[in-house]
This record gives structure tokens, sequence and C-alpha cells, in this order.
């Protein structure tokens, strides 16, 4: 099992940025994906932004709405996973989650942590 701790959320005025952090401890060997997801008002959860354990963060996988704007990264001896947000929009107020999946042989399992509040509003 994996256990997340996020930090960094708060409000930000349009045009602002925030950097989230996701720290992880437990058993980080068995990591094979981390990222952010998100869940606005009455919208549906979505991923933000996914990376591979392993690959390079330039092979990040990002939504659409956030390509260019946001920007994932990891610290590995830290084990802290980040996301950078640029540009900030209204529509990126949400409650951010950081996961992580893991693999112990046969078993996958989820980690979501409970969840940062970013608010952009002026």
């Amino acid at each position: 099992q994996v256990q997340l701790v996020e930090s960094g959320g708060g409000l930000v005025q349009p045009g602002g940025s925030l950097r989230l952090s996701c720290a992880i401890s437990g058993n980080i060997d068995d990591i094979y994906t981390m990222g952010w997801y998100r869940l606005g008002p009455g919208k549906r959860r979505e991923v933000v932004a996914a990376i591979t354990s392993g690959e390079t963060t330039n092979n990040a996988d990002y939504a659409d709405s956030v390509k260019g704007r946001f920007i994932i990264s990891r610290d590995n001896a830290k084990n802290t996973v980040y996301l950078q947000m640029n540009s900030l929009k209204s529509e990126d107020t949400a409650v951010y989650y950081c996961h992580v999946g893991t693999q112990s042989g046969s078993t996958m399992e989820d980690t979501w942590g409970k969840g940062t509040l970013v608010t952009v509003s002026s």
C-alpha cells in the first residue's frame, strides 16, 4: 500500500499560478502510474495529467484543456509528484486529487489522496 498527502491548493486570480504537491510513502516500488485528477463543480472527474513510472515526464499525458499550461513532474529523492499550474482559468476551479496505481503480483490497486481545493477567482 501507499499513502498520499497533497498540499498546495488555494485561492488564485485568473492568470495566476499554483503548484500542487503529493508526497508518497509506503510501497513505492509497486507504483506503475501516478498523476492528478480533478473534480469541478457540476463536472465529472477527469484526469489532468498522468505519468508512467519509469518513464520520463516528457511522455506525460495531459487533458486537452490543460496542455501548455500545466506541467507534471516528480522528485524521486523526495518521493513527491508535483503539478505546476500556470495561466489558471476559472474553469480550472476544482478539487484536485493525487492518484497512484500500484501492482503487486496480480493485484492492482488505486490509491487516492484526500484532495486539495483550487479556486480560481478574482
